[in-house]
């Protein structure tokens, strides 16, 4: 099984949600050579519910998962951390949907909750917790207290922060999961298609739980896949990223034109 730890079901937090984006974003992930991934959408995107309502509406459910139209989905969120730094979550949908609501008052920048009220509060439910690209600029997970680091289930190593520094964000990381004993596990952090596979994590089981996941991560069986594209991928997105937000704070229908850059495309290749 080939997993992503770390996705997006949209393009940017702030932006409106598109059943027809996220459609395509999933699409995407299987021509990218992926059987799962972990959606850890952030807490605080516009449309939160709506777009697990989608998921949920259009999957089988297998143990904790979803399956969309053959890709396997593990619901997850992304949440800020007072300290600087997010936090990812993993977990059946409505362990995510009800952390979310309990949220609410906390969604805003300057009303974070400190890791330890939120590790407290994801106590509460089944879901694993990682800290996520530990070591990028403006976070401060490394600095919380040997205590709360100990809390962390899991850290990613993202494929975004691999692509500008591999060799540092690989030494970074792993140094930090095995000073805690720890499984380090790679997430793409794509908000759209083409960073997918730009890192996976290749298990030789297929798991329907985020327990059962989290006992192969802890016994160290699956190994982590880097794209010798990586740097590629992840630049081309950032770009495409910026263009199509453009788009849409011009008044445009960014979804319209990329399915329609697609089509064309396919239809050219066809002819």
């Amino acid at each position: 099984m080939y997993i992503d730890f770390h996705t997006h079901g949209k393009l940017a937090k702030k932006l409106p949600f598109s059943e027809e984006y996220t459609y395509w974003l999933f699409s995407e992930a299987k021509t990218a050579g992926l059987d799962a991934l972990c959606l850890t959408e952030h807490f605080n995107t516009l449309g939160f519910g709506r777009l697990y309502r989608f998921i949920a509406e259009r999957s089988e459910r297998e143990g904790d998962t979803l399956i969309f139209d053959g890709l396997r989905i593990f619901p997850g969120m992304e949440t800020d951390i007072a300290e600087g730094g997010h936090i990812l979550s993993v977990g059946p949908m409505e362990a995510i949907l009800e952390l979310n609501r309990r949220l609410e008052p906390y969604k805003e920048k300057g009303r974070f909750l400190p890791f330890k009220e939120l590790r407290d509060m994801f106590d509460e439910y089944p879901v694993i917790v990682g800290g996520a690209h530990p070591f990028r600029e403006g976070g401060h997970i490394p600095q919380l207290s040997e205590e709360q680091l100990e809390r962390f289930d899991f850290f990613d190593l993202n494929g975004k922060d691999v692509a500008e520094r591999l060799e540092l964000t690989k030494e970074l990381t792993f140094r930090l999961g095995e000073r805690f004993h720890k499984p380090v596990v790679g997430g793409s952090d794509t908000h759209q298609a083409v960073q997918y596979g730009c890192i996976r994590t290749r298990f030789e089981n297929t798991f329907t739980t985020a327990k059962n996941l989290y006992e192969a991560m802890q016994k160290g069986n699956y190994d982590i896949d880097i794209s010798p594209q990586a740097a590629f991928q992840v630049k081309t997105a950032t770009l495409l990223k910026k263009a199509l937000k453009e788009v849409h704070a011009l008044g445009g229908d960014y979804v319209a034109l990329l399915t329609g850059m697609i089509n064309e495309r396919e239809c050219k290749n066809a002819s």
